[in-house]
């Protein structure tokens, strides 16, 4: 389905943006150093400014300033209805370096997600090339031979009802990767309105980049940074065998 504007909140189910209180904010703080934070990004909230979209993360990040009065700044982005993980650099030489990683693949990044369909391998890599697909009002991603080169491992963590709790580790940082991936191999993910069935409702998708992993320099001490399912996504995960406790992820354990 072609995108014209992303969903909006509403649609989506997300908490409004301006009930981000500077409290609230500093709630989902996952990791703080002189360096950097990772932060809980709350689905719905886009990370900055984008064609019409007038409210965004950067708005609340002042919120986080240090004594110097300088906020931190986006090390990489989310899609708007993806909740979880998001690094911000607090430095010049942070930003730099943590662009340089991301770039080069040296962050690892955990995503869950819960999916409408059950892969039929339990774990799998998906190598699919993706093209955007511009047109006249709107824009797309999909599969194409001629694409950027795009790869997403995955694990089914557990199933019910036909469908599948899902772990994934994006080897690439394309636009709607994983949300495109999943749904070519026949399991779109609840909540998605773009690249699943139409007969799916969609309520808010449930996608959280669960954890991030990586090591500024040989000199600082490795960052794992984990984020808790959404409430939204929590009734889905628990039909699907997640009982609250934590799992395995890679270089890390809650």
């Amino acid at each position: 389905m072609p995108l014209d504007t992303p969903a909006t909140p509403a649609a989506a189910g997300a908490t409004a943006a301006d009930t981000l209180s500077p409290e609230e904010l500093r709630a989902r703080v996952l990791h703080e150093d002189p360096e950097l934070f990772v932060i809980d990004k709350p689905a719905g909230l886009a990370v900055h400014k984008s064609g019409r979209l007038t409210d965004h993360l950067e708005l609340y990040l002042p919120a986080l300033a240090g004594p110097d009065g300088r906020p931190p700044r986006l090390a990489h982005r989310l899609d708007r209805d993806t909740a979880g993980c998001l690094v911000l650099g607090r430095t010049d030489w942070a930003l730099k370096r943590l662009g340089d990683m991301f770039a080069a693949g040296h962050v690892a990044k955990t995503y869950w997600a819960v999916a409408d369909g059950i892969p039929a391998d339990r774990a799998g890599v998906i190598d699919l090339p993706l093209k955007k697909l511009i047109l006249p009002k709107a824009w797309t991603i999909e599969p194409h031979p001629l694409g950027q080169p795009a790869v997403t491992g995955y694990r089914v963590l557990g199933t019910a009802g036909g469908r599948s709790w899902l772990e994934l580790t994006p080897r690439t940082g394309r636009t709607h990767q994983i949300r495109v991936h999943c749904a070519a191999i026949g399991c779109p993910l609840l909540g998605e309105p773009f690249y699943g069935p139409e007969r799916l409702p969609h309520g808010a998708l449930h996608l959280l980049a669960r954890s991030v992993a990586f090591q500024l320099s040989f000199e600082r001490p490795k960052v794992v940074a984990v984020a808790p399912p959404p409430p939204h996504m929590r009734e889905a995960l628990a039909a699907c065998g997640w009982t609250g406790d934590c799992e395995p992820i890679p270089a890390a354990r809650c």
